[in-house]
């Protein structure tokens, strides 16, 4: 107890001096090593290496190699000329081909931020220009990034995997119908507000013009997310794959990228990746001690006579994690709650799988909300807009966000459907 006490207070000073992650959780891992791990400070070291020395963990900078090449490329605009082609003739149609492409673009990308850089730099304008809303305009855009962190290969997905042994594969899974489910309620949404602007005709020739342009594009999900549910491809594999189909179709049949663009590519994941790992590794050996002294047991048998039903559980997760995600970026919160907050869920009969999507659909809502929601602090340098006006414009699809959370968590087989094999 006095332990565990001193362990609060470490974190605690820790948060009022404003430290960095990587500060509070090497602080508490070597604390623990100290206090629980018979002092052996080269444990950490040792337990850090053990963790990184999973195959899965390559996965994430191949994707996000690949989402950066993306970016470099054509291939947003591509595969924007398409939806829009698609959507032109229904009230709202420029939103939902934002939303639609936003879709298609996070699932070769797996990032939010990427994807609403890429998506957003071509059809801001576009929608301000088509007599759109500048609020509406701007909240598609924040909006549509944000399926970049449920839909598959969202690296969320893998973080949530990696930190409490979840099967990526099932999660790839089961974040897909959850991921339509927002991109049909945000499509609504367009078509509703936007029912008074003109549309103009279906042009059959702009459609296949377009199809031409955008097939090797329209491709790379078929591909990469088609491996991994056939089982033909790892995660790992499906990764190494997608990343070698886009230098191919960048380089040699899109020709918008030069060898020489891939270095810079490169610097950008390995920055990306370099911050993202040190955190992954303290994270993963903490939680190697946090096992080892049946701390989350513990936690189940506190949480257990704090709430009498799985029901109270999954509000109070709920309310806690909509707050931690104004607080904490999702790869933060999923490295230090992942861990603690799963037995628990598991402990009241929730399967591991559906709690990850319950868990990364709010953190996906934090990307949404002020003080650190990512999509608006990018958002204010990409967009020169202040924070104030991104939030209100978010503020609608926040609201069809928790009604999509609400949704999934009255019928878990939105998540589940997929993962029990009844395609």
């Amino acid at each position: 107890m006095t332990y565990g006490l001193m362990l609060l207070a470490l974190v605690l000073v820790a948060l009022t001096l404003r430290q960095p992650l990587i500060v509070l959780l090497l602080g508490a891992c070597a604390f623990m090593h100290f206090a629980w791990g018979k002092g052996h400070f080269d444990y950490i070291i040792e337990d850090m290496w053990v963790s990184l020395d999973k195959e899965m963990i390559l996965a994430i900078p191949l994707f996000m190699l690949c989402g950066g090449l993306m970016t470099r490329g054509s291939t947003a605009k591509r595969l924007i000329r398409i939806a829009a082609s698609l959507t032109c003739q229904i009230p709202g149609g420029l939103g939902v081909s934002c939303i639609l492409a936003s879709m298609v673009f996070s699932a070769i990308s797996g990032s939010s931020v990427v994807t609403m850089l890429a998506i957003g730099s071509v059809m801001y304008p576009a929608m301000l220009d088509a007599g759109y809303g500048k609020k509406f305009a701007l909240g598609a855009v924040l909006a549509g990034g944000s399926l970049g962190v449920v839909l598959p290969p969202a690296i969320p997905l893998i973080i949530f995997g990696l930190v409490t042994e979840a099967s990526i594969v099932d999660l790839f899974i089961a974040g897909l119908l959850p991921g339509l489910l927002l991109v049909g309620l945000f499509s609504g949404y367009s078509m509703w507000t936007n029912r008074h602007l003109k549309t103009t005709p279906f042009n059959w020739l702009e459609f296949k013009s377009a199809m031409r342009s955008g097939v090797f594009a329209l491709a790379m999900p078929v591909l990469l997310l088609g491996g991994i549910y056939s089982g033909y491809f790892t995660t790992v594999e499906s990764a190494a794959i997608a990343l070698l189909y886009a230098i191919v179709v960048e380089i040699y049949v899109h020709k918008e990228v030069k060898f020489g663009d891939l270095e810079q590519v490169v610097v950008n994941a390995a920055k990306m990746a370099g911050s993202l790992f040190p955190l992954l590794a303290i994270a993963l050996s903490l939680s190697l001690v946090l096992t080892e002294q049946r701390i989350p047991e513990q936690m189940v048998h506190l949480m257990q006579s704090w709430f009498s039903g799985p029901v109270s559980f999954m509000i109070a997760v709920n309310a806690l994690l909509l707050v931690v995600s104004c607080l904490m970026t999702t790869t933060e919160a999923l490295l230090i709650l992942g861990p603690l907050l799963t037995p628990v869920a598991m402990a009241y009969g929730y399967d591991k799988v559906f709690f990850g999507i319950i868990m990364i659909h709010n953190l996906e809502i934090g990307y949404l909300l002020p003080p650190l929601g990512l999509n608006l602090l990018i958002g204010m340098t990409a967009f020169k807009e202040k924070l104030g006006t991104l939030t209100a414009a978010a503020i609608p699809f926040i609201a069809l966000m928790i009604v999509g959370l609400a949704l999934i968590i009255w019928q878990p087989w939105i998540a589940m459907y997929l993962v029990n094999g009844k395609f």
